[in-house]
């Protein structure tokens, strides 16, 4: 029999729907009848690509005996992080709170007024390796709901309580945060394999794109050293789809070769930026290679029929985590005939014994011919890519998320733009168009669609996101109304997610109300919120100058500078705007005599200078431009050349022609 999840549209929540475990999803009836029954909540967060989630399912949540207990002690609780980060951003903080860290799958036992007393992460079914299993216990736990509760509820309190009052913020010095984050990333910086820690290694792309653009205005190259090698060493290794393009969550090793296999969205989309990014200063080829392939999977597996894209795809094949992405020798000499198949495991360390669970993921780690792109190789890639998709499927999860989408967004605009390439910047204004008419209702944006439902009211990272990929998109083809749709974005912040202590809740003031109101400042897999807030505060004030969004970006950095106490680090995407604003920019209007773009404003827009605006008024654009940057009115055409204006420290100089 199905339970209550089969009438989701989560993906997640209904992998979940044929569980013995009588589920509910979030909602007041699961705490109501928690009420009624008089038992404590198990809530269990998680997202369909994950790998340990799946593991915990088939163990336990799979097994009639977990099962039988959860459904006559407990009202067991369901939640897709992907689409409520908001109940998982407050869970999770109680799990590090508790333990010390945190993950997914998250596990969390409430009261029935959602106050936690107990959370983990994955859980055996069994006792194992010092670890109680599910079947210990949550008898365990019942036991003690029904014969000691007062010492559970009192817990329960104090954590919420603490989790409530949030942190003591100190204003500090400004200046140096960007130079102490650049230290500190660096200390951790792993000068053989590349990329910051020395075991599992996550990508955080938007902790390169911060070193890249420091070490851009500072003039120090370490910096960008270690962005290069950290971008040729996960290309090498296996966490890179060496034959579909794209990159999974992390590896779980220090050398970059053997992934946790989901690619998400979000983590591809800011990838390719990083790479988009890389290429423009010295335009090696490997980065533009990497990052057009990186797009180009997210266009092929993950982009929606009718527009938008998915949120990723699965770890798992066919019950195996990996399968999917793994070979040996022989199905490669199958595809490819005995002597290509022997040149091209050898390029790509395929082998007998494998490097993984007895096969082989591909990868150029050992190779030491071709240090960056293997040439004559692209034939057999692509024929082993569709061989691959014959030999199994993969699960891809069809949530639409707002903010992912900006991110997408984000990515494409920027391809489209160093790369002149018409048809990334065609894929970016279709997915604009997508999500102002298809993620909003009433007029008000959504968080997320899935299956034709639209649902969740949006929070923090969507607004900001989605604002964020706007401005991207007008630097790639420079239409005003996409400076006017991420301003009428923004004016959100202060209306809707203000916090009077300084910076923005994660939820709006119509968003469901919690034990707490989540706030993040520290970045995570993505940047924060209240971090990319930061960045389009300030890009908003350097293409319209209007002193508001200067009033709102420096208010942003008063509180992100007090968040970040001694460790700025934890906010890299907010620090690449502190460290411009330090550093100074540049704002520069071309007014042109007609609609086309002569070679000197190419020859501008094809540098890759961070501290540098650029806005383009054309006789078809000026009155549009001139409503979105009122700054621009009088900035016109002399003599009949294009006329470029200046612009820094907030006064302009003397327009020139050449």
């Amino acid at each position: 029999m199905s339970n209550r999840l089969a009438g989701e549209k989560s993906p997640y929540l209904r992998q979940h729907s044929e569980n013995p475990v009588d589920w509910y999803p979030w909602g007041e009836e699961a705490f109501e009848k928690a009420r009624r029954e008089d038992k404590p909540v198990f809530l269990s967060i998680g997202y369909s690509t994950c790998h340990w989630c799946h593991v915990m399912a088939h163990e336990s949540f799979e097994d009639e005996s977990v099962a039988s207990i959860l459904n006559e002690n407990f009202v067991s609780v369901k939640v897709d992080r992907e689409e409520r980060p908001d109940i998982d951003s407050v869970y999770m903080k109680a799990c590090v709170t508790m333990n010390g860290s945190g993950g997914w799958p998250l596990t969390a036992i409430l009261t029935p007024e959602q106050k936690p007393f107990f959370t983990a992460t994955y859980l055996p079914r069994e006792n194992r390796g010092g670890q109680m299993g599910l079947k210990n216990l949550l008898p365990a736990v019942a036991r003690k709901w029904k014969n000691d509760r007062e010492e559970l509820l009192r817990a329960s309190g104090e954590l919420t309580e603490y989790l409530a009052k949030g942190t003591q913020l100190t204003s500090q010095e400004q200046d140096g945060l960007p130079e102490r984050a650049a230290r500190q990333m660096l200390g951790s910086y792993d000068k053989e394999y590349g990329g910051f820690g020395w075991s599992t290694k996550f990508p955080s792309a938007h902790n390169l794109l911060f070193l890249m653009e420091y070490a851009a205005l500072s003039g120090d190259k370490k910096p960008r050293e270690a962005v290069e090698h950290t971008l040729r060493q996960m290309y090498r290794g296996g966490i890179y789809d060496h034959f579909g393009g794209g990159f999974c969550r992390y590896s779980t090793d220090r050398e970059w070769l053997k992934p946790h296999f989901e690619k998400t969205l979000y983590d591809n989309a800011l990838l390719a930026l990083a790479y988009t990014e890389a290429w423009q200063e010295g335009h090696m080829a490997l980065y533009r290679a990497v990052a057009e392939d990186t797009l180009d999977y997210c266009l092929r597996e993950l982009k929606g029929e009718e527009g938008g894209f998915f949120c990723g795809q699965d770890a798992d094949s066919n019950g195996t985590e990996g399968a999917y992405y793994l070979f040996t020798p022989d199905e490669v000499a199958e595809v490819l005939g005995a002597e290509a198949g022997r040149h091209f495991c050898e390029c790509y360390d395929i082998t007998a014994e494998g490097n993984f669970h007895g096969k082989s993921i591909p990868n150029l780690l050992l190779n030491n011919r071709w240090s960056f792109l293997p040439e004559g190789y692209d034939e057999y890639r692509e024929r082993l890519r569709l061989y691959r998709e014959e030999r199994m499927t993969l699960f891809t999860d069809n949530k639409i998320l707002t903010a992912w989408n900006g991110l997408m967004l984000m990515a494409l605009s920027r391809a489209a733009r160093a790369f002149d390439d018409r048809r990334y910047r065609l894929e970016a204004q279709e997915l604009a168009a997508f999500m102002a008419d298809r993620l909003t209702e009433n007029g008000r944006l959504k968080a997320r669609l899935c299956e034709g439902e639209l649902r969740f009211e949006a929070g923090l990272e969507d607004v900001v996101f989605y604002a964020l990929g706007l401005t991207e998109l007008y630097a790639a083809d420079f239409d005003p109304a996409h400076i006017v749709k991420a301003a009428e974005l923004a004016a959100l912040l202060p209306e809707e997610f203000a916090d009077g202590a300084g910076g923005f809740f994660s939820t709006g003031v119509r968003g469901e109300t919690l034990i707490l109101r989540p706030k993040e400042y520290a970045d995570g897999a993505m940047p924060s919120g209240n971090s990319a807030a930061a960045v389009l505060l300030q890009r908003l004030f350097l293409l319209t100058a209007e002193e508001k969004w200067r009033a709102l970006m420096d208010k942003q950095f008063d509180y992100l500078a007090a968040a970040v106490g001694e460790y700025p680090a934890s906010c890299c995407y907010a620090m690449s705007a502190l460290a411009l604003r330090n550093h100074g920019t540049k704002e520069t209007v071309a007014a042109l005599p007609d609609e086309s773009f002569p070679p000197s404003l190419r020859t501008i827009l094809g540098r890759w200078s961070p501290e540098l605006t650029v806005l383009v008024k054309t006789p078809a654009r000026a009155g549009a431009l001139t409503a979105a940057a009122p700054f621009t009115a009088d900035m016109g055409v002399r003599d009949g050349k294009a006329t470029y204006y200046v612009c820094t420290g907030g006064a302009c100089a003397r327009p020139v022609t050449d």
